[in-house]
């Protein structure tokens, strides 16, 4: 039997970055797993990472919310931001969330609901990180970025910051059902 602690958070938030940034830290300690995703939006989380994991054999991916995704052509992340996050060895991706696609507009213009809405309203009954977790393992496996089949460790949170941290056996968007949380290791309570 294997024996681990989950960090719980009594509230979501950014707040909980910090915490998270340590427990992936740990759970790097043990060496299985080579390859880091993270949720970044402005690209602070990313950056904190990437400072953390520069000197490590890590491959980290900064995953960000598309063009468009808060206003129409616009990005969160600036330009200035992707850069500090490169020059410290970390890749930065930006593609189109897994549950924010082509359904949404869809629901909003007919209403309904579509499969890939369901299953991003069951994921959130574990909280919106362990969502995003998910779903940024999934984007960065259908970049290449990650390999599938390997555990990779993942890192977002609620809003702004960290507040969730799993291992995820990787799989691509297309093998949804081939992807499996192997550890919870920090989330929020609530």
């Amino acid at each position: 039997m294997i024996e681990k602690k989950i960090v719980y958070f009594e509230k979501p938030g950014r707040e909980n970055t910090e915490a998270c940034l340590k427990v992936a830290l740990e759970r790097l300690e043990e060496g299985d797993i080579k390859d880091v995703v993270v949720a970044t939006t402005s690209g602070e989380t990313g950056l904190l990472f990437a400072e953390a994991l520069k000197d490590r054999d890590i491959n980290l991916i900064a995953v960000t919310h598309s063009y468009g995704f808060k206003e129409p052509n616009t990005i969160e992340i600036s330009p200035e931001m992707v850069e500090k996050i490169e020059s410290l060895g970390a890749r930065v991706y930006t593609g189109t969330m897994i549950t924010h696609s082509l359904e949404t507009a869809f629901t909003k213009k007919f209403s309904g609901l579509y499969p890939t809405l369901m299953v991003a309203q069951s994921l959130r009954r574990f909280g919106e990180g362990p969502k995003v977790c998910c779903e940024i393992v999934m984007m960065a496996a259908d970049a290449g970025l990650v390999p599938e089949g390997k555990e990779v460790l993942a890192v977002a949170g609620t809003a702004r910051g960290a507040d969730t941290v799993m291992t995820i056996k990787a799989a691509a968007s297309k093998r949804f059902l081939d992807l499996k949380v192997m550890e919870i290791l920090a989330k929020p309570r609530g």
